[in-house]
């Protein structure tokens, strides 16, 4: 028998696999959210453009309600900020008594030598305070009453010169210019006196608002100690901070960077102090020297003053002449170009040797930032104003040049 082929072809399966089944029901696989660093940090970057696009429109379309806000923040802030400039500026003292002690004397105990020299600290300053308020304070007020009491004399004094000058000079005619002088003259002494009358009362009153607002300067105070104390666990924490949310690669550059903006700010507040004082005692001396009267008054004038740069010593120096004026233009003509020659020496010599290159930034844009701060902060902020701007300046160069080397473009200052 012969065996029958089966020729049918079997069906071939499709590539693509066996075909579901109509009935089969899908399967949702869920989608896990994989974090991306590069969608994070424009989304960053979003953030901040927005916000500080909504900050610039807020300052310009309502500057005012911007600096009422900021003065009520600052008047809220303030004793805190106090405490922070007191540590700042008692930080250096502790630093060199604690050396004294544990170098000098072998102290070996660490909060000992911490704690003595935190004690030792605040006593130099409330015996300071104490001298100026049991000493100084009276001398000045005794000068501002003699001051208040000698402006009539000022009238006579003026008179009696145009009667010698007519004396001396009959052919001159000065009857015109002596007229101008009369009808002005006594309008200008009466505001002269009303202004030097007026600063009594505001001693007075500085004094009673300086006991109501004691609860501030206790809390400034117990604030700056406890900084003192707990620096170095400040300081850790700032770290920890610095290292859970900043990126990696950038912590190193952070960390110098917090160092140096605590460089800046710390080196001029301390080195600006010493300089105004050095000038405050300076001035003093040489007043006694020339047998000029109000020293004291003066002198504290221009020591306190000069703390704010480039307009301080002007603004310390019209106060002094306009008193020497009333008793002699002699003396107020030797008063201002002594105040202009020891502001020369503070400016070409003692500032640089004190200070050295604190600041860094141009003549044009410390005076912005005295006018920003002084409109903000009154004299607090004309003082604070500049070592801030400073510091905007020095992260402004450091992000500058960041980007320029990231684009290859050589650093002009190099």
């Amino acid at each position: 028998m012969s065996k029958t082929l089966n020729t049918k072809k079997k069906p071939v399966e499709p590539e693509t696999g066996p075909v579901p089944e109509k009935n089969t029901p899908q399967k949702d696989y869920p989608k896990k959210f994989i974090p991306n660093d590069q969608y994070f940090t424009i989304s960053i970057y979003v953030l901040v453009v927005v916000t500080i696009s909504a900050l610039i429109i807020r300052v310009i379309m309502t500057p005012y309600a911007v600096s009422n806000a900021l003065k009520q923040i600052l008047g809220v802030m303030m004793p805190f900020l106090i405490g922070l400039l007191i540590a700042l500026m008692l930080h250096p003292v502790i630093i060199r008594f604690y050396s004294v002690l544990h170098d000098t004397f072998h102290v070996k105990s660490p909060k000992v030598c911490k704690a003595v020299s935190i004690i030792v600290a605040y006593m130099i300053v409330i015996g300071l305070l104490a001298v100026c308020v049991g000493y100084i304070l009276p001398q000045i007020i005794v000068s501002i009453t003699e001051v208040v009491n000698s402006l009539p004399k000022l009238y006579q004094m003026t008179y009696d010169f145009f009667n010698n000058l007519q004396s001396r000079f009959p052919h001159a005619d000065v009857s015109d210019l002596q007229k101008m002088v009369n009808d002005i003259l006594p309008g200008f002494i009466d505001s002269l006196k009303q202004i030097a009358s007026d600063m009594v009362p505001a001693l007075y009153n500085a004094s009673i608002s300086i006991i109501t607002a004691a609860l501030n300067v206790i809390i400034a105070i117990i604030v700056s100690i406890y900084m003192l104390i707990d620096k170095y666990q400040l300081i850790r924490s700032m770290k920890k901070l610095v290292y859970g949310f900043v990126p990696e690669q950038f912590i190193d550059v952070t960390m110098e960077i917090f160092s140096e903006c605590n460089l800046i700010f710390t080196n001029f507040i301390t080195g600006k102090a010493i300089d105004s004082l050095i000038i405050g005692i300076l001035c003093f001396i040489l007043m006694n020297i020339f047998q000029m009267p109000y020293s004291l008054l003066i002198s504290v004038i221009v020591g306190i003053t000069n703390m704010i740069p480039y307009f301080g010593p002007f603004i310390g120096a019209v106060p002094g002449v306009l008193v020497l004026l009333m008793i002699s233009p002699w003396k107020s003509l030797g008063f201002t170009i002594m105040i202009i020659v020891l502001q020369q020496f503070d400016g070409l010599y003692l500032g640089p040797k004190i200070l050295g290159n604190t600041v860094g930034i141009k003549p044009l844009w410390i005076i912005i930032s005295i006018t920003v701060g002084g409109s903000i902060g009154g004299i607090l902020g004309m003082f604070l104003s500049v070592p801030i701007f400073a510091m905007l300046s020095y992260l402004l160069n450091l992000l500058i040049n960041y980007r320029l080397s990231k684009r290859n473009i050589p650093n002009a200052d190099e």
